[in-house]
């Protein structure tokens, strides 16, 4: 699949089928992840695999009630490390970019499932510390990103995007 291709046609997606998801794809969507860009190649991020439905039902919760959490086969929980990060780059290494870098293996693997065939929905609104707890989370990780994981069962239609126009600046910033 063209890399613009994957770009343009991946969907969030909230309805799954009730199939699991194969080890060796979530290898392949995590390996991705691994090559994703990362500030002084730190890959300051983990990420936790649950496949467990008690635990969905939890991260579901944590996440205000988004049911479709929990009726995901797999949930991937992309994590910053912070420690990791500030060793080299300090304050802003723990305050910008292991966010950065969980967002940018985030964003690979978004991609990787959606040339697998996969669906997911990025879901970044959570109760953080609810999901620390669930998952026994240490305190220099946070949590940034819930990823439902699954075979879709729906296509929905592309969203409406901003024009070029609207949101391109050259040189300097544009008034607005």
């Amino acid at each position: 699949m063209d890399v613009f291709e994957a770009i343009s046609g991946r969907r969030s997606i909230r309805k799954f089928k009730k199939k699991d998801v194969e080890r060796e794809l979530i290898l392949k969507i995590v390996e991705a992840g691994i090559w994703a860009p990362s500030a002084g190649n730190i890959q300051s991020w983990e990420v936790v695999v649950v496949r467990d439905e008690k635990t969905k039902e939890k991260l579901a919760a944590a996440a205000y009630m988004r049911d479709f959490i929990a009726k995901a086969p797999v949930v991937l929980v992309l994590c910053a490390d912070k420690q990791r990060s500030a060793t080299i780059y300090e304050e802003r290494g723990s305050d910008l970019y292991c966010i950065q870098d969980a967002a940018c293996a985030a964003q690979n693997m978004l991609l990787a499932a959606y040339a697998l065939g996969l669906g997911t929905c990025w879901v970044g609104a959570f109760d953080e510390e609810l999901v620390r707890k669930t998952l026994d989370v240490p305190e220099h990780i946070r949590p940034v990103a819930l990823i439902p994981l699954g075979y879709p069962d729906e296509k929905p239609y592309p969203p409406l995007r901003r024009e070029i126009d609207d949101l391109m600046n050259c040189e300097t910033f544009k008034n607005l």
